[in-house]
């Protein structure tokens, strides 16, 4: 029988997982099967997809409604990689190539331009040598939804085609090669189930990144409303600011990485970090609980895109009560969660931006 290598991954991590173990190598065997590679293979499925709409709509076998479809499902997989986004792809500058955010001064609508009109003829070629600005779904997004695009007019759309395109192939490529990282023989999902090994002495080193990466994640999510909330200037909303703000996917980004950020919490099957906590921490677990599920209905009580709603005053206001319940779910991680745990949490990817 031939078997995927992602079975024959999760074949390898199911028997180690048999021998005893101690809570915390439970907790990285049980992340790593349940949602960290299903998220991953997600991602690289998600971005295959978006590599065969862009041929699809190019070769005018596919409409706009169904591109931009395939679009923001890679970037809805692309957002729930975000609580989970350690080793390969957390490295050498990859994460920059799927997305470019926050884009302060329209970079991407200004080097998109450069790029086309420097290279007329365009190849996947190209794109691999290009800035990191217009390799990935930013970029990929600003032409499928830019009012200025008119992707009906034939001339636009063999102008911006060999973009979309090489853009697809990129990221396919990419994910690709990620994904091949974590599944191969002394892999990341074998490190993150063998201890020691080159990259973690142990299994509580390897769950303490997991909850820096969390805690960073949730702290990101913060920031990707709070940015054009305007709560780092004054209170005056920045709409431009906001991630993924032409496809109007903003919030549904979030609600995506939120899920991720909740099911590494409680794991796949309760047996998520959560786990970690003594019965007498029972109290600390129930508030943690009741933060995911606090900042999760918000997030689903908002019926209009974060556009809209930064545009009135009852719309600021649902905004800044989710703001405040992320807040709330950030310090229960930053402040409660990781002392009691023994994580040394460090420098803040979120840091001084």
């Amino acid at each position: 029988m031939i078997r995927s290598p992602f079975a024959l991954v999760m074949l390898s991590l199911a028997l180690g997982a048999c021998t005893p173990s101690d809570p915390y190598q439970q907790v990285s065997d049980t992340l790593t099967t349940g949602v960290l590679l299903p998220a991953y293979n997600a991602w690289h499925e998600a971005d295959r997809q978006l590599a065969a709409s862009g041929q699809a709509f190019c070769a005018g076998e596919q409409g706009l409604a169904e591109a931009r479809q395939a679009f923001l499902g890679a970037m809805s997989a692309w957002a729930s990689l975000q609580p989970v986004l350690i080793g390969p792809l957390a490295e050498g500058n990859r994460a920059w190539q799927v997305q470019f955010w926050p884009d302060k001064k329209n970079l991407v609508a200004r080097q998109v331009t450069a790029l086309l009109k420097n290279k007329q003829a365009l190849t996947p070629a190209d794109l691999d040598q290009a800035s990191v600005v217009v390799q990935g779904l930013t970029a990929y997004e600003y032409v499928l939804y830019d009012p200025a695009i008119d992707l009906s007019d034939a001339a636009t759309k063999a102008r911006y085609c060999p973009l979309l395109v090489a853009i697809g192939q990129h990221q396919q490529t990419l994910a690709a090669d990620v994904l091949a990282q974590w599944q191969a023989e002394n892999g990341m999902a074998w490190q993150l189930s063998h201890f020691p090994n080159d990259r973690y002495a142990d299994a509580p080193e390897a769950v303490a990144e997991l909850l820096r990466t969390q805690v960073s994640a949730i702290d990101g999510l913060k920031k990707k409303l709070g940015t054009p909330l305007g709560r780092q200037s004054k209170g005056l909303p920045q709409p431009y600011q906001a991630e993924a703000w032409r496809s109007k996917a903003s919030l549904a980004n979030l609600a995506a990485s939120l899920a991720t950020a909740e099911r590494v919490w409680h794991g796949a099957e309760q047996d998520g970090i959560q786990t970690l906590l003594s019965d007498d921490q029972s109290a600390l677990q129930q508030r943690i609980n009741a933060a995911y599920t606090d900042t999760r209905q918000r997030l689903a009580a908002l019926q209009r895109p974060l556009g809209e709603l930064l545009s009135d005053e009852a719309g600021r206001t649902q905004l800044n009560a989710l703001y405040d319940s992320l807040n709330a779910l950030h310090r229960l991680h930053e402040a409660e969660l990781a002392k009691t745990l023994g994580v040394q949490l460090g420098f803040n990817a979120h840091d001084g931006d």
